[in-house]
């Protein structure tokens, strides 16, 4: 399965591309990523308007929810708050919240617990596809957000994390 890095990579890629359609298949899954042409003018009543072109990455049409929402989160998977040394981890789709790999393991992260970028600190669970979330930033768990088994939605915050 494809990591969101990897699905946010495969979109940009397209986007600057001459490619306008591009379709990926893995153990079941699949992905189609379609740019949309939109006419720059047309005619009307012999006046000729213009029509806006999107100004943002070109609309992405996928098969697989769980993708659906990655699209559309674009770069965002974690947001700042107010105080510059503190960051938001988010869900980055819709799904159920998981803190720990089966119900009989130990949570991934706890509050006061060090991370690291690559250090995952949940799973989020999207059409029986299980994601793993990781904290892309270096520092300390303070606040744990979500309960284990919780649905969560796209952008809820999950974790803070107090960078270090």
């Amino acid at each position: 399965m494809l990591k969101v890095q990897e699905l946010k990579e495969l979109i940009k890629a397209l986007d600057q591309s001459n490619v306008d359609e591009l379709k990926f298949e893995q153990d079941g899954t699949k992905l189609i990523l379609k740019k949309h042409q939109e006419p720059t003018q047309t005619i009307e009543k012999a006046a000729v308007q213009e029509v806006p072109t999107p100004v943002l990455t070109p609309p992405v049409q996928v098969e697989t929810p769980s993708v659906a929402a990655v699209a559309n989160a674009g770069t965002k998977e974690k947001q700042s708050t107010s105080n510059a040394n503190v960051h938001t981890i988010t869900s980055p789709m819709v799904g159920t919240f998981y803190s720990s790999p089966s119900p009989d393991s130990a949570p991934y992260v706890k509050q006061g617990e060090k991370v690291t970028e690559e250090s995952v600190v949940c799973i989020v669970e999207a059409m029986k596809l299980m994601n793993e979330i990781e904290a892309e930033v270096k520092g300390k768990i303070t606040e744990v957000l979500a309960e284990n088994g919780e649905l969560v939605e796209y952008g809820q915050p999950l974790f803070v994390v107090e960078l270090v």
